[in-house]
């Protein structure tokens, strides 16, 4: 299985690090005109994995996760539509604005793209992953989507780089897992420091 992430940020390195670690083909997509400054970055080029533009990164995966920041995002839709397939597995890792008359982005991703397997997973990290988490005190990630069958794949991904996966139904919630990061921001925001939610069952 070849992974396709996309985006220039600091999640798309971590996960495509811990794909890579866990002997997975990971290829990464950056927009045009992307500067590998950050030592990430060199470090991937270095060790020569692909950094490669969204068309090349998209093409021959079998999965592609989004990571890129929200001003990009149509961009990499206007890609995912031109170069993506029917048998690809699309997974939305980002967050939209919190406001309630903009659409969420996986719902955009899905209007915008015409593909059907669509999942949302690892949005609770934040793109700016692990800075957002220093302690390392995330352990699982929420992902939902439509066909049983690809959720098994979905949660087998995000167990195979050390995550416990919650399943949060259908993809319709995929506004609620939005929403729960936002939350967390928002009380971060009033608490002067990093606030994330863990999921009790009693």
């Amino acid at each position: 299985m070849k992974i396709g992430i996309l985006g220039g940020t600091n999640l798309a390195t971590n996960l495509g690090n811990k794909f890579i670690a866990r002997g997975m083909d990971v290829a990464f997509g950056v927009r045009e005109g992307f500067s590998a400054r950050k030592v990430e970055w060199k470090i991937l080029k270095m060790q020569n994995h692909n950094v490669l533009n969204y068309a090349d990164a998209i093409t021959g995966s079998d999965v592609i996760i989004i990571c890129c920041e929200n001003e990009f995002l149509p961009v990499v839709c206007k890609y995912l539509k031109e170069f993506g397939s029917p048998e690809m597995l699309f997974i939305d890792s980002t967050n939209g604005v919190n406001d309630e008359s903009v659409t969420c982005n996986t719902t955009l991703i899905g209007q915008e793209t015409g593909h059907e397997r669509v999942f949302k997973a690892f949005n609770n990290l934040g793109i700016d992953y692990p800075k957002s988490d220093p302690l390392a005190l995330i352990k699982e990630t929420y992902f939902c989507g439509d066909n049983n069958k690809d959720k098994l794949v979905v949660k087998k991904l995000i167990e195979l780089i050390g995550f416990k996966a919650i399943d949060a139904g259908t993809i319709k919630n995929a506004c609620l897992l939005e929403a729960v990061y936002h939350l967390s921001k928002e009380i971060s925001t009033t608490k002067s420091g990093d606030c994330h939610f863990r999921l009790m069952s009693v």
